[in-house]
């Protein structure tokens, strides 16, 4: 915490007093009501010192808030290791190879270990997202005695937050159909193993709607159990995440014979009482073949799946851009989604 929030922190709530902070900007402006329209023109340091405290409380009051349907940090891990200007990250996979045989006590044959060491690179790339004020809502700030909004800059990192997002589960920028950087996402990566689910549902189809719970209960655990075979037992899915749509589903239709849903019966039908954090994305409805919708089952451990930010977002200092016109640049560090071991992870499409 800085010298300037801390003068607005409230000890009593643990909260960042904004209001009492707007309150002060307001003042702030104040002072520059008697300024000239030459001087907010051709003096520079009139406009930097009536934007940077107020930017200071703007920055603060954006960087506090969440966005719950933009949280890729709770399917991967992000790793922040690195800085806004790092080009790229170099890593290693080592694999050990060898077993013990039996042998003659008069041998020379000795069997041995040995070790296959990959090397692997992955490029980070910068990107920006920034707002700009004009003279004239300074110029009325200061006439009005009113602080600046944090709207604009609260658009900033919605947009922000959105595309990180996209890029993490689908390597793509918002809106785009391909990915400018050719990266792929959490739901569509190319080396992770894809198949169907069974297509023995009402008139041989492979959706849930057409199955009966307990061959939903089977497609699940199909899914996740996928993983454990791959690795040959040395990763299980902890995490299963399904098209929303389908979430619902499973959440609102009962079981069988029991009181509970479908969702309740699955995460309580373990054999082994394994924990499952079944989560919902509706990127899911169509990131199957033939735009059909896709259950993804993983091990959420960074060793798995890791998104690269080596660079979080950052407002830089406020310049003149025209004559009328001031920029609050803001840039960010992105790597992308890296895949490191796609066979502990299974896509199933079809439910």
């Amino acid at each position: 915490m800085n010298a300037i929030t801390h003068n607005f922190y409230d000890a009593a709530t643990g909260k960042i007093d904004f209001p009492a902070w707007k309150a002060n900007d307001a003042e702030h402006a104040k002072q520059f009501r008697d300024y000239s329209l030459s001087d907010w023109m051709v003096n520079d340091q009139v406009g930097r010192a009536f934007l940077t405290p107020q930017l200071h409380r703007i920055e603060a009051e954006t960087y506090i808030r969440k966005y719950p349907s933009f949280d890729f940090a709770s399917f991967m891990t992000v790793n922040e290791d690195g800085d806004m200007w790092d080009v790229g990250t170099v890593f290693y996979s080592m694999d050990a190879v060898g077993r013990a045989e039996f042998m003659s006590g008069k041998s020379f044959d000795m069997p041995y270990a040995s070790t296959i060491l990959d090397q692997f690179t992955h490029g980070y790339h910068l990107a920006a997202l920034g707002y700009e004020w004009t003279v004239q809502e300074m110029e009325r700030a200061a006439k009005l005695g009113r602080s600046l909004p944090s709207d604009k800059a609260m658009a900033v990192d919605m947009g922000v937050q959105s595309t990180l997002f996209s890029l993490a589960m689908t390597g793509r920028l918002p809106g785009d159909t391909t990915s400018e950087k050719g990266w792929t996402g959490l739901v569509n990566n190319g080396s992770v193993p894809v198949a169907n689910f069974a297509a023995d549902g009402t008139g041989s189809a492979r959706t849930w709607a057409s199955k009966t719970p307990d061959q939903i209960s089977r497609d699940f655990w199909e899914a996740i159990n996928a993983v454990e075979t791959a690795t040959g037992e040395t990763h299980i899915a902890t995490t299963a995440v399904l098209p929303t749509s389908r979430l619902r589903y499973l959440e609102s239709t009962r079981m069988t014979d029991t009181g509970s849903s479908v969702l309740a019966y699955i995460l309580g039908g373990s054999a082994n009482s394994r924990t499952v954090n079944v989560r919902g994305s509706r990127l899911l409805e169509t990131a199957g073949a033939s735009s059909t919708a896709r259950m993804i089952a993983y091990d959420n451990t960074q060793e798995v799946v890791r998104f690269h930010l080596p660079g979080r977002h950052t407002f830089l200092e406020p310049f003149r851009k025209a004559s009328m016109v001031w920029e609050v640049p803001g840039i960010m560090n992105v790597g992308g989604t890296e895949v490191r071991l796609p066979k502990a992870i299974a896509y199933r499409d079809g439910l």
